[in-house]
């Protein structure tokens, strides 16, 4: 049977503010194995690849069970490297999940992919979809490390930034909606997750980074910035990346929950 929905975790070694980060220990276990077996349950996908150019990564994955494709080491991002092993193992639909998500929920990737399919040959598909949630915590709003996302009324986002945005002018408050409020959050954070239909996902190596790109150090900016619509996918499930090694207290701490 062929495959449907590819999932890649894009992997590397030599990550800027935390080298290795990938293999780092959480709560006993290999952070890329924690995000792989968290995929794996989400239903709907039918093969897990963990791209990597880095022969240690490789080996933590083939030693818990899983499938790594080794890939070139000058890659810009990790859909450039998605795009690579997508020349190679051929479905309709690619899903992103990022090596730095050990807490990523496997619901919130099958909601992703419900969307995707249900939008599959109408006008309105997007070609690319992703996720984003509710904004809580005022920290997190001026936190750059934290990108937040703007929608237009169809659902599909207008931009992306590390800032707080939208800007609240004429009312106090950041924005930020705390636990339990009924009221619609107007400030959304973008979790690292990306679903791309195959047309599009090839496409994005041949588009020239643009100035938004450049400046947000954002790589999903390329694609709009060359016309192309992200649906964005809203969740409850929030996720707390490994960006810095101090992250892996955190997601440790909820872990014992």
């Amino acid at each position: 049977m062929p495959d449907t929905v590819i999932a890649v975790i894009p992997a590397r070694y030599a990550s800027q503010r935390f080298p290795g980060k990938a293999l780092a220990l959480i709560s006993g276990k290999p952070m890329i194995v924690r995000v792989l077996e968290r995929v794996s349950r989400a239903r709907g996908i039918s093969r897990v690849l963990v791209a990597t150019d880095d022969e240690r990564i490789g080996h933590a994955v083939r030693e818990a069970g899983g499938e790594a494709v080794m890939t070139r080491a000058e890659h810009t991002s990790g859909t450039e490297r998605m795009a690579e092993v997508a020349q190679t193992h051929v479905a309709p639909l690619y899903l992103n999940v990022q090596g730095d998500e050990p807490l990523v929920e496997p619901a919130s990737l099958e909601e992703l992919i419900g969307v995707m399919e249900a939008e599959a040959g109408r006008a309105s598909d997007p070609g690319v979809a992703t996720l984003a949630t509710p904004l809580r915590d005022p920290v997190d709003a001026l936190d750059p490390r934290v990108v937040k996302v703007v929608v237009d009324l169809a659902g599909n986002a207008l931009y992306f930034s590390r800032s707080p945005i939208p800007h609240t002018r004429d009312a106090p408050g950041s924005g930020v909606v705390a636990e339990g409020a009924r009221s619609r959050p107007s400030l959304w954070k973008h979790l690292g997750v990306y679903l791309y239909r195959r047309d599009v996902l090839m496409a994005f190596p041949k588009l020239p980074p643009g100035r938004l790109e450049r400046l947000e150090v954002l790589e999903q900016l390329r694609l709009l910035e060359h016309g192309y619509k992200i649906r964005v996918v809203e969740t409850p499930h929030d996720t707390v990346p490994v960006d810095v090694p101090g992250d892996v207290a955190r997601v440790e701490a909820v872990l014992k929950k």
